[in-house]
């Protein structure tokens, strides 16, 4: 009997136990799910607070706000969490405005010294904390942080570095490409757009970063050179551009095609013609496109062989196609007609006239 007394006893005492850990975890989960719906809470109450706040600024002007409004706003302003969301408000609100409503946004920004904020991101460890602080100070046009922001440039994470590059490229203009000197990853096509985007002229001293950043080692970065040529119609570099139909890598070469044609001269199609059956198909392709926009009746005969004698269809098509868009819808008609012609070939003339293969 005392055996079993003690085993209720214990049996007891473990429900008791495990009662009041179920108890506690409920508490937990509440007070935590409370924590979290006044969390939510807050960040209403803020984002109406700062919305207004913007909204204020932008159409009277931050000398025009009443002393109420300023007051019930600076109650927030202390806090953490509310300066963040202010910060990315702020930015985002910068990116849909211009003129004086974004130097309205500007002043804002200054006022509450939020660029404390954001300059303590460029020293977290997290790579998205760190982009998201260059991206706040550069649209925030934060001077002083261009020397943080460039020593960034050789951050591990692309993330970071590419941030960095088109921060240093919006403040400092052209001048802001000089990472192109020492870059050594591959500068994504999205990454070469905000850059092309960013960048509003050429000074006239920069030839020799144009020449050197032709001959890098990084592709990317002669890609990216190849397509601030054709934005800048830099004629004076046609020989250097084309040298590279040599190149090595048969995207750099296509990119070298295209960029020709964005700088024509009366030796252009004497040039791509030359190089022709050096290059692989695919930029074969791209020199018969060329041909085709370029419309000089000198490239003809050398788009009748290549659509006779080119083994690949897909050459074929384009050379076609060219020869039609060059007026010589007869020639296509007639080798489309003559019964010694591959079937191949005539459905390829058809398709390139836009009839319907029988």
């Amino acid at each position: 009997m005392l055996f079993l007394d003690i085993s209720l006893h214990f049996l007891f005492d473990t429900f008791l136990g495990i009662l009041l850990i179920v108890f506690l975890l409920i508490l937990g989960v509440l007070y935590y799910s409370f924590y979290l719906f006044k969390k939510l809470i807050d960040l209403i109450n803020w984002s109406q607070e700062i919305d207004y706040k913007v909204t204020q600024v932008i159409v009277h002007g931050s000398d025009e706000l009443e002393k109420t409004d300023a007051d019930r706003f600076s109650q927030f302003s202390n806090n953490s969490s509310f300066r963040d969301l202010f910060l990315e408000k702020l930015v985002d609100s910068e990116k849909k405005f211009s003129g004086a409503a974004q130097n309205e946004i500007n002043k804002l920004f200054q006022d509450y010294n939020l660029e404390k904020e954001a300059f303590e991101k460029l020293d977290q460890k997290k790579p998205y904390l760190i982009a998201g602080g260059i991206q706040e100070l550069t649209s925030m046009r934060v001077e002083t942080a261009v020397p943080k922001i460039n020593s960034l440039l050789t951050h591990s994470s692309s993330l970071v570095y590419q941030e960095a590059q088109y921060a240093m490229v919006s403040f400092k203009g052209f001048d802001g490409l000089q990472f192109l000197d020492t870059a050594s990853n591959m500068i994504s096509e999205w990454q070469q757009l905000r850059l092309l985007l960013s960048v509003s002229h050429i000074p006239e001293n920069g030839d020799d970063s144009f020449k050197n950043w032709l001959r890098s080692e990084n592709n990317s970065v002669i890609i990216f050179t190849l397509r601030l040529a054709r934005k800048f119609q830099m004629l004076s570099f046609y020989s250097e551009i084309l040298n590279l139909l040599d190149h090595s890598s048969e995207q750099v070469r296509i990119q070298a095609v295209q960029t020709l044609q964005s700088l024509e001269n009366p030796s252009t199609v004497n040039d791509l013609t030359a190089s022709y059956t050096n290059q692989t198909p695919d930029v074969q392709v791209e020199i018969i496109k060329v041909l085709k926009i370029a419309k000089d009746q000198r490239a003809v005969v050398f788009l009748k062989k290549q659509l006779i004698d080119h083994p690949f269809p897909k050459l074929k098509i384009f050379a076609a196609e060219a020869l039609f868009s060059l007026g010589h819808e007869t020639f296509l008609m007639s080798l489309a007609e003559n019964e010694s012609s591959p079937e191949q070939l005539i459905q390829i003339i058809k398709h390139s006239m836009q009839e319907k293969v029988c």
